[in-house]
């Protein structure tokens, strides 16, 4: 019997098994998968929390309860992976595999910007909200903050969710502005490029309306340290922004596991797979998705979504020695919610824009009512009937 082995249980990790069980007979494939968390959590929420339109309670989920019978969950760190042996190493064992998905997505670093960590945990006014716990400190810090100079930062790495900066600016500024104080408030986020967003035509009509809403963007901006005691943020250009209550993106990078004590990222900071097919580009039983592997996308939940069926029927065909035929095209979508009961959809692949750069009350209601449940009760349990 085949033993398949998926790393993370992610988004795209938990999809991946979940159609894996349903499509492979259990006498003739076994299934395990290992995340060092016994949680899963809807992190699509963590720039909503803060502002109060999803609540904390709601944002998290056994993993156990999310996969279907026949997998076995594996509760432990994953250590290092080799793939010439076809082992894991867990913090407390081993185990062997056949087949290997990876899915292990990014490491959150704020760490490795001088004064982030330190001033997330000595002041009141840094709150790298990517963390769970810092966009719920966020939520009460803004309920106090009545002035001065809101700033979101972007790093320059990769990150997950792109849009997810520019989703915290915008509802900043319209949160500061429903509570009357917005003459009192400079919002401002800083990013390293020279734009906005990468894609048109969102770029063009996202830079509409931070002129209409005077935001501003300090571009070409790049973070290289904080000065979290004289509240001033240092770039490696040279210039300083000075805040008031400061929201970065923490710097991401690959999992050690696989950078430091694998081969499969080839020593980059991720797993190298074709950009189609998704297979590793030197070990044929090895396949990865979602923020973990290298692939020149925008890392989405709507991507590994994509990504989870394109793994699932080459995987399969590769293991009964067919040819592999799903190509994985880039596919991203970004909800960008622009205001309280507005946002517009940014769906894109490797080679057009898909959606048009619309604002509307459906794409807020879709985005922070009803996807949700989406997430919870089809996809992430591998029923999914728009691959």
């Amino acid at each position: 019997m085949d033993h398949i082995v998926v790393l993370g249980a992610g988004v795209g990790g938990t999809m991946t098994a979940n159609m894996l069980r349903r499509r492979l007979d259990r006498s003739d494939a076994e299934i395990s998968i290992v995340d060092k968390s016994t949680e899963h959590a809807y992190q699509p929420s963590f720039y909503l929390l803060p502002f109060e339109y999803m609540e904390p309670e709601d944002q998290f989920r056994d993993i156990r309860g999310l996969l279907s019978d026949g997998i076995d969950f594996v509760h432990s760190a994953v250590t290092g992976v080799d793939p010439d042996t076809k082992t894991v190493a867990l913090e407390d064992g081993e185990l062997s595999y056949d087949y290997l998905v990876v899915a292990l997505g990014h490491r959150l670093a704020p760490e490795t910007t001088p004064g982030m960590l330190e001033g997330w945990e000595e002041t009141d006014s840094v709150y790298p909200f990517y963390h769970f716990e810092a966009a719920m400190q966020l939520r009460d810090a803004l309920k106090d903050f009545d002035g001065g100079t809101f700033v979101v930062s972007v790093p320059d790495t990769s990150i997950k969710c792109g849009g997810a900066p520019l989703k915290m600016t915008m509802l900043a500024e319209d949160y500061f502005r429903r509570k009357g104080i917005r003459d009192d408030v400079d919002v401002v986020m800083t990013k390293g490029s020279d734009a906005v967003f990468g894609v048109s035509p969102y770029r063009e009509k996202l830079e509409e309306i931070w002129a209409d809403r005077d935001i501003e963007a300090n571009l070409n901006f790049t973070v290289d340290e904080i000065d979290h005691e004289a509240q001033v943020i240092h770039s490696e250009e040279g210039e300083t922004q000075k805040y008031d209550l400061y929201a970065p993106v923490p710097p991401q990078y690959g999992q050690p596991a696989l950078t430091d004590n694998s081969p499969l990222t080839g020593g980059s900071e991720y797993v190298t797979v074709d950009e189609h097919t998704l297979q590793h580009t030197e070990y044929e039983d090895v396949f990865a998705l979602g923020d973990g592997c290298d692939t020149p996308n925008a890392k989405t939940a709507a991507a590994a979504r994509k990504q989870a069926h394109v793994v699932l029927d080459n995987l399969t065909a590769h293991m009964e020695g067919k040819r592999q035929t799903a190509k994985y095209k880039g596919y991203a979508a970004c909800p960008l919610l622009t205001k309280k009961g507005k946002a517009m959809v940014a769906e894109f692949d490797y080679e057009n824009s898909i959606s048009a750069p619309v604002e509307s009350r459906m794409n807020w209601i879709m985005d922070v009512n009803i996807l949700p449940s989406f997430y919870w009760d089809s996809w992430l349990r591998g029923y999914d009937p728009l691959p």
